[in-house]
């Protein structure tokens, strides 16, 4: 923590690591692939690179309070730029490399963005588009050397850029210094742009302050040591990896590997034997599937080895947690590590101490189920209006199904209409000219979360859904739908699910079944079949997925069980507009297009 004390700013934060820690240390900062090797970056390429491009880009008139944005894939360039941008005072705008060329038209625009960064070919001809329309936009910097074209007017490469700084710099060499004297911590950092579930973009204002506030709680918060080492598969773009994956982790003096993509994080882990990852349920929940996919395919005796050490390993969970481990359990669980548990964690790298989660609910299955195999998911929760942590599960104190405690420094309470309320110095300045927005969501301090929740007896925050998400049917009955959607979401056939039953007599769902799954069981079974339209047309694979879920719909209440589905033959997709780019389901957006299919579920029937 004596790290954080002197830090009040991001660069700060990057003087001290450059000039003081990295000088102590010969140990790499970041990790990333090249041909096909993980490849070290020290503390002195760090500052040589970013230093070149922060004094290059200057020399393209970008200055303080400057907007420039940045759409690229997690690469050591996304970190040089962030870094390099910061020291001279410039707001940093993040993008969602899925995004269409009419948000970052859109975005670019809202923010006055005055240049962008840009990973390669196809980032920018997604910008060579919208150019003309981007009234602020003076120039291009393009990371991918290859991709570079000279004809293309104001387009440079990030060498081009580093090349111009290294001039720069003989002829001002404290131009950075004198800039970063001036970075205080109210001082705006970043604008991040949640498309949300409705509405367009709204630009979210972060000070240094914000977020720094955050990754010093999160620091106290949780056992993080400069012997870490973190693989960084979340997008950059997205708070919760920024702050979590990069900036916490660099504040820790660990070190950051990349992932080379989502499909090779499998691989990647094995490689780089992480210590620390942070993720989202979705992996977890895809991990989960294969394990159970793997067993069931096994001789009967294997699977009842199987699941007997799942057993053991819950019931060694619980006793550990009391502090009281009889002898005769603690000797099952070492047979039942050595004969299953070992294989699972070696398939993480081995070394995790811990993952932690968050963008969506980890369902309490799922986290026993890890737990029971060694492996240790802590959940937190937030928002990037928070930047973003207001609470989480402690590594000595979790809950499962919980959303953990409040961060040190962050209030948390429930309003009278059981509202989740915030308040820190983590909190938003504002939605970037937006002010009835912010009006809206910040009211006396207090950031209106738009999720429901409460506290259980052990202080412990549980999080029942989204308060625009929460609908009525006929009935009567108020229905939290995240909670059902999730208990579906562990079947091993279905990739997506959204609950439909507002005003409706009874609850039914629109189903993306998990394609790969579904192609297995029909191959196994000789069921025919030329695509995806023939598989969800199949009165046998419908059979399949209802017969599925019939275990699910055990867990919840009468009212909340789903009594017809209909299965899609195409997932939903950011380009469709069905879901936003951290993915989350746009549920008006969904229930429009397939309006029809969603009344012939309900047809005949009196609502």
């Amino acid at each position: 923590m004596a790290l954080l004390k002197s830090c009040p700013t991001i660069t700060d934060l990057y003087q001290f690591l450059t000039e003081e820690y990295g000088k102590s240390t010969d140990k790499d900062l970041l990790r990333y692939k090249v041909d096909g090797k993980y490849t070290g970056i020290s503390y002195a390429k760090f500052k040589e690179e970013t230093d070149n491009f922060g004094f290059g880009v200057s020399t393209l008139g970008l200055k303080r309070e400057d907007k420039v944005a940045i759409i690229a894939e997690n690469r050591p360039e996304w970190v040089y730029s962030d870094m390099g941008t910061l020291a001279l005072g410039s707001v940093n705008v993040p993008l969602y490399p899925s995004l269409t060329s009419e948000s970052v038209e859109y975005i670019l625009n809202n923010s006055e963005s005055k240049g962008v960064i840009v990973s390669n070919q196809f980032q920018l001809n997604k910008l060579l588009k919208i150019r003309d329309n981007c009234s602020h936009l003076k120039f291009i910097i393009i990371m991918n050397e290859t991709d570079f074209e000279p004809s293309i007017k104001d387009l440079y490469s990030f060498k081009q850029i580093q090349e111009k700084g290294i001039e720069k710099k003989n002829e001002s060499p404290n131009l950075l210094k004198e800039n970063m004297k001036l970075v205080k911590e109210e001082d705006v950092c970043t604008i991040i742009y949640t498309s949300g579930t409705t509405g367009v973009p709204k630009g979210v204002v972060l000070t240094h302050k914000n977020i720094m506030s955050n990754v010093t709680s999160a620091l106290e918060t949780f056992p993080i040591t400069k012997d870490d080492v973190f693989l960084s598969f979340l997008p950059l773009c997205h708070i919760f990896e920024r702050m979590t994956g990069y900036y916490t982790a660099f504040a820790s003096g660990g070190t950051v590997c990349y992932a080379e993509s989502i499909e090779k994080v499998a691989t990647n882990l094995i490689e780089v034997k992480p210590t620390i990852m942070t993720s989202v349920p979705r992996l977890f929940e895809r991990i989960y599937s294969r394990i159970i996919k793997n067993v069931e395919s096994q001789p009967e005796k294997k699977q009842k080895i199987f699941f007997s050490a799942i057993n053991i390993g819950t019931e060694y969970a619980k006793a550990k947690k009391t502090g009281k481990i009889p002898l005769a359990l603690r000797i099952k669980n070492k047979v039942a590590s050595k004969l299953v548990f070992k294989k699972l964690v070696e398939r993480t790298g081995g070394n995790v101490r811990f993952f932690v989660s968050g963008g969506a609910a980890l369902s309490r299955d799922l986290g026993e189920f890890f737990e029971a195999v060694g492996i240790k998911i802590i959940e937190g929760y937030g928002l990037t209006e928070s930047s973003p942590v207001i609470s989480a599960n402690r590594v000595d104190d979790y809950k499962f199904g919980s959303v953990g405690k409040p961060l040190p420094g962050v209030e948390v309470k429930i309003a009278s209409d059981g509202e989740i309320l915030a308040k820190g110095p983590n909190i938003m300045q504002g939605y970037y000219k937006n002010k009835k927005e912010t009006e809206e969501t910040i009211k006396d301090g207090w950031l209106h979360t738009g999720d429901i929740g409460v506290f259980d007896s052990d202080g412990f925050l549980m999080i029942t859904d989204r308060k625009k998400h929460l609908f009525k049917t006929t009935a009567g009955k108020y229905i939290a739908p995240t909670h059902i959607e999730n208990t579906f979401l562990a079947s091993k056939y279905i990739d997506q699910f959204i609950v439909i039953g507002d005003r409706r007599m009874f609850l039914s769902a629109l189903i993306v079944p998990d394609f790969e799954a579904v192609k297995e069981y029909a191959d196994s079974n000789k069921i025919p079949y030329a695509d995806e339209k023939d598989l969800v047309k199949n009165d046998t694979i419908y059979k399949l997925l209802e017969d599925d879920m019939v275990q699910f719909q055990k867990k919840l209440a009468n009212y909340e069980r789903v009594r017809k589905f209909v299965l899609l033959d195409r997932p939903f997709t950011i380009d469709s507009g069905e879901i936003t780019p951290s993915m989350k389901i746009k549920r008006k957006i969904v229930e429009e297009n397939y309006n029809d299919l969603i009344e012939m579920m309900y047809q005949g029937m009196n609502n």
